[in-house]
């Protein structure tokens, strides 16, 4: 049934991206950011291929039928619509800047929303002002360089180096395209300030020292959410993010037998690939003093009114205040739960170390790249009893 103007408009946005199709291939995507566009399915030498036609509403449902016929009519004379869309665009294309956008552009499938908002921002920050007028062509060595000693100036040395990769991106992009002959990027590596040492963030490993750092906590004051939060945190040793991010309705059988949270893939640290598989959600069982938490937490949210889906609606900063008010700073940061949990579980339970791996959701070090593809089996059992022996460790 071939799709109406009405039903284009009435298009809403999703938790996951779909598509409403209208026929002979065409279709609009909906992305879960509101992004509306049309795209068409075709074959060509043998082998399916898509092409974006545009977005709605600067394209209209008669011009994106209008373009995918004239599409269709390409491929009935041996054309690939998608590779002569490409040749006319990079005819176009003859700044950086313009060659940068188009780079991001096409990568934008393979990116999440936030890197691909970190890329862009950090070129139009970092780049733009110095080399987006330039005709990329006309880009050496040197320029770039200059561009990274600048922010090298300012201290931020990893930074620095991220940017190069990024440029150096563009410029493989632009070689592709037919643009340029070589990459000015690539040689200017070894001109680079070495990347600083990196630090271990703060952490408690000792269960002792840990649970004074709780009680601490609770002697330093304070709003009684954020020592709540900070509780949960370390039972469960989940990133701040995800902490941060949780939602009521990721709990499962809170009064049951088996209570867990259920965190989404697209919440978790991942390949924006594998967001979107539900196969991918973690789940992290909960112990009876994490059960315990969640129901104080309820409880100080109906004290408040508090009417918001989110467990925890915190500022980030909030634990790690805590942790300084307390006398810890330096000392243990929010993150460091996770070094904690591995590292005084791995001490006791040392025949749980895949356990424990998965239970911090990171694929255990001992398997291989194809177990790691096909082993999908989850210990459920064995992280139930490690979050059990870690809540009595630490909530005395």
């Amino acid at each position: 049934m071939a799709l109406s103007n009405a039903a284009v408009r009435a298009a809403r946005p999703k938790p996951r991206a779909y598509k409403i199709f209208d026929e002979r291939g065409l279709f609009l995507f909906v992305k879960p950011n509101g992004l509306r566009s049309w795209r068409l399915r075709y074959r060509y030498d043998g082998r399916e291929k898509l092409l974006c036609l545009g977005q709605w509403p600067d394209l209209q449902l008669v011009e994106a039928r209008a373009s995918a016929e004239a599409a269709r009519g390409l491929v009935a004379m041996g054309v690939d619509p998608g590779l002569q869309k490409r040749k006319s665009t990079a005819v176009q294309i003859c700044t950086f800047e313009s060659a940068a956008r188009a780079w991001h552009a096409q990568s934008l499938e393979h990116w999440t929303e936030r890197h691909a908002q970190d890329v862009l921002d950090s070129l139009v920050r970092d780049v733009f002002p110095a080399l987006g007028a330039m005709p990329i062509g006309a880009i050496g060595a040197p320029a770039v360089l200059q561009v990274l000693r600048d922010v090298e100036s300012r201290g931020s040395i990893e930074t620095a180096r991220r940017i190069r990769q990024r440029i150096s991106a563009v410029f493989c992009f632009a070689i592709a395209e037919g643009l340029v002959d070589q990459d000015p990027a690539a040689v200017v590596t070894r001109a680079l300030r070495p990347t600083p040492i990196s630090r271990r963030q703060p952490a408690l490993t000792d269960i002792d020292e840990a649970r004074a750092l709780l009680a601490a906590c609770d002697r330093a004051g304070g709003p009684p959410i954020v020592r709540l939060a900070s509780r949960f945190l370390a039972l469960t040793a989940v990133r701040m993010g995800t902490l941060l991010g949780a939602r009521w309705d990721e709990f499962e059988q809170l009064d049951g037998d088996a209570p867990l949270w259920r965190i989404p893939a697209e919440r978790m640290k991942l390949k924006k690939a594998r967001k979107a598989d539900p196969a991918n959600d973690h789940i992290v069982p909960l112990c009876p003093e994490a059960v315990a938490m969640l129901h104080q937490v309820r409880r100080v949210q109906l004290r408040c009114s508090e009417g918001n889906q989110r467990v925890f609606p915190l500022p980030p900063s909030a634990i790690g205040a805590l942790y300084k008010r307390a006398g810890y700073a330096g000392r243990h940061v929010p993150h460091g739960w996770r070094a904690a949990f591995s590292t005084v579980m791995n001490e006791r339970f040392p025949l749980e170390r895949a356990a424990i791996d998965l239970a911090l959701a990171h694929a255990p070090a001992d398997m291989s790249k194809v177990e790691r593809a096909y082993n999908r089996a989850e210990m459920l059992d064995q992280r139930r009893s490690l979050f059990a022996r870690w809540g009595e460790l630490l909530i005395t």
